[in-house]
């Protein structure tokens, strides 16, 4: 097959490589971009299979400013990433995030929400009244407060990965239906990508956002990735009794978390130690009926009587070191580029860390400076902190 050439490959096409292409081409209109993604349908995308979560309310300080640019990207991503007439729908609803807290977690929660508003972030404290009073149906006295993000919210996470792509494509990126096999490299530089159709890619850049398939593009080149496809489980349920306002996303301290669906439905899920690595997408309604529906009906009562309507399992990408992005230039392969390692937070993060890669990649100087996120740190086992990974 004939071999072509380009300016960039990006290995992947969900939220985080549909984001890298729109934002170097944004940057670079001349610029040649390929995307190679196996699943167009995006059936196992973690993105895709997510509950679209947006919030401000984290404990890194970069974390923190790449929420606050996605409050703000998001509230215009319909018309910014329009084709002709065509606008994605992605339905961002400002239904805030409420974090329950204990009386061990609130020290935390009151340093956390200190940066968060010190930053500019909108958070507020909520007593046990306030939260009662908002919430009639929540056992509030379990809780000596509760933290609550008012532009936080969730999105239809498909929509955002279709806006993204649509509008890559019309700015000139070349999506590929195909898989990587093999990443070509010369004198310590990327050189190529091998397909399995047999078509060759050339060029000095690649990207990998493989999501939780990365750790299995990182071996390609030798680069062992601390990364882990995590099965996440999420059920959704219908209470016997309506709500009279959509529930923000809730999470109490065990990681518990839940929130408003169309329909009259609740999204329940938790991030369990035992839950399996691999490539599975497994759900069963015993995670729910023995974990999650007690601790559930304790936070509220009248969730006591529900019917059990659906469930799903999605990935999530781990990163094992520290739960953070892995992002920027591998230190020894040149032209190798990570947008890695979101571990449950890559809807949110993807229109920073885009912009951002996109930036490295031109030699551009960065909107925000997220070097903290560098892969270096993997080699030289130096953690970051978060403590607010659900």
């Amino acid at each position: 097959m004939e071999a072509r050439s380009y300016d960039v490959m990006v290995i992947g096409g969900a939220v985080m490589g549909s984001s890298v292409a729109y934002h170097l081409l944004k940057l670079d209109p001349s610029l040649r971009v390929a995307v190679v993604e196996r699943d167009p349908a995006y059936t196992r995308s973690s993105t895709a299979l997510s509950l679209g979560g947006v919030r401000v309310q984290f404990s890194l300080k970069e974390n923190i400013l790449i929420s606050l640019y996605a409050q703000d990207f998001f509230s215009r991503f319909e018309e910014e990433m329009a084709v002709g007439e065509e606008r994605p729908a992605i339905d961002y609803r400002r239904a805030g995030y409420l974090f329950l807290i204990d009386e061990p977690g609130k020290p935390t929660a009151e340093k956390d929400l200190a940066l968060q508003r010190e930053l500019g972030g909108r958070v507020e404290w909520w007593t046990p009244e306030r939260i009662q009073k908002e919430f009639p149906l929540f056992a509030a006295d379990l809780f000596v407060g509760g933290t609550f993000g008012p532009r936080d919210g969730y999105l239809d996470p498909y929509g955002v990965i279709m806006g993204f792509r649509k509008k890559a494509v019309s700015l000139g990126a070349r999506y590929i239906t195909d898989e990587v096999t093999a990443i070509e490299t010369a004198r310590g530089k990327i050189a190529g990508l091998r397909l399995a159709s047999g078509q060759v890619l050339h060029s000095e850049v690649a990207v990998n956002a493989a999501g939780p398939w990365a750790g299995e593009i990182g071996r390609m080149v030798g680069v062992e990735l601390p990364l882990a496809p995590v099965n996440r489980q999420v059920f959704a349920v219908k209470p016997e009794v309506s709500m009279d306002r959509p529930l923000p996303l809730v999470i109490a301290p065990s990681g518990l978390y839940f929130r408003s669906e169309t329909g009259g439905l609740i999204l329940v899920g938790r991030s369990m130690e035992e839950d399996e690595i691999g490539f599975g997408l497994q759900w069963d309604w015993k995670r729910f009926t023995d974990w999650l529906w007690p601790e559930l009906a304790r936070i509220v009562p009248a969730f006591e009587k529900l019917k059990r309507v659906r469930g799903w399992a999605g990935l999530y990408e781990v990163n094992r070191l520290d739960s953070n992005a892995i992002l920027g230039p591998w230190p020894e392969l040149e032209g190798f580029y990570l947008i890695n390692g979101f571990s449950g937070h890559g809807l949110q993060q993807s229109p920073a860390a885009g912009r951002y890669l996109a930036e490295l990649i031109l030699g551009r100087r960065p909107t925000l400076d997220l070097s903290v996120f560098a892969p270096r740190r993997i080699l030289e086992n130096h953690p970051l902190g978060e403590g607010a990974v659900v």
